[in-house]
């Protein structure tokens, strides 16, 4: 099985900077793209940002010149550095990654998430 475990989470003042991290464990054969998702309450989840294996990135608006997505291909990781934050913000920050498996019929793509970490940003 796979598991995603993210880090970093908290509460922090309106301009502050929070770093997110999450890691990948368990027995796969590569990971693909990875991201990073963010529900707010009574809101749905919206993408943040996302990484492919070959390190080409792509934001969401909301957050373009504030964070900056990165990973490590050897540990199987994926940092958030989320800088200048604003209330908008708060929301319960979700990892995911399509990882590639080994089947007894071939190397398959799945998709995994983390069970979120809250950030909490005051005015």
């Amino acid at each position: 099985q796979v598991q995603l475990v993210e880090s970093g989470g908290g509460l922090v003042q309106a301009g502050g900077s929070l770093r997110l991290s999450c890691a990948a464990s368990g027995s796969f054969f590569s990971i693909n793209r990875m991201a990073w998702y963010r529900q707010a309450p009574g809101k749905q989840r919206e993408l943040v940002a996302d990484i492919t294996r070959g390190n080409t990135t792509n934001y969401a608006d909301f957050v373009k010149g504030r964070f900056t997505i990165s990973r490590d291909n050897a540990k199987n990781t994926v940092t958030l550095l989320m800088n200048s934050l604003k209330p908008e913000d708060t929301a319960v920050y979700y990892c995911n990654a399509n990882v590639r498996r080994a089947q007894p019929m071939g190397i398959y793509e799945y998709l995994y998430w983390g069970q979120g970490t809250q950030v909490t940003v005051s005015s």
